[in-house]
């Protein structure tokens, strides 16, 4: 018996109501370029509309002209989408309560995650959507997953309910001993004061 290994997430699809609507949230509201649109292949009744989430990966929508923005909640029964997080630059993090206030967005307020912030809000169809700003950058040749798993190492090994900054910043410190080679013979902390 093999696994099917994945390599990341090619696309995800979402129903949407019409067509303009959803252009006017994913890219006028969530800023992701346009970048096709066709029939959707299965169902020549909707249209099927392809965004940049921000990583050339793809975010697709199944538009139809009959179906209107409602903004109840969708289902989250088991099995259902409870929310799609996106990443945003700490820049941009700073920026969003003021942004989704000024076109009167409503929204969850900033919430701390102990290694993100986040905050959620509704797309026009009721698919809670959470954007999410990491509290720090991998080390070089690492990717964010590599410092998660050893900061959650770190915080069960110490019997922390959650991942804290601290645990993050000592994963870093961990990866860089890992990855980068060091002329000392110790690289244990000192006090050269």
């Amino acid at each position: 018996m093999r696994k099917l290994q994945t390599q990341g997430v090619h696309h995800i699809t979402l129903t949407g109501a019409d067509r303009q609507s959803s252009i006017d949230f994913w890219e006028g509201v969530l800023g992701m370029p346009f970048i096709f649109d066709q029939p959707n292949l299965d169902n020549p009744g909707e249209g099927h509309l392809y965004f940049d989430p921000g990583d050339g990966r793809l975010i697709t929508i199944f538009t139809n002209e009959n179906r209107a923005p409602v903004h109840d909640r969708t289902p989250t029964d088991p099995g259902c989408v409870h929310h799609i997080a996106f990443n945003v630059s700490n820049a941009t993090w700073r920026q969003v309560t003021a942004r989704l206030d000024e076109r009167g967005i409503k929204h969850s307020g900033p919430k701390d995650r102990g290694f993100m912030d986040s905050i959620y809000f509704k797309d026009p169809l009721g698919l809670l959507i959470e954007l999410a700003s990491y509290k720090f950058e991998p080390p070089t040749g690492c990717t964010h997953a590599d410092v998660m798993i050893e900061a959650h190492r770190i915080r069960v090994q110490s019997g922390d309910h959650h991942i804290a900054e601290a645990h993050l910043a000592d994963a870093i410190e961990l990866l860089v001993t890992r990855r980068q080679q060091s002329l000392s013979e110790d690289r244990s902390p000192k006090n050269p004061y």
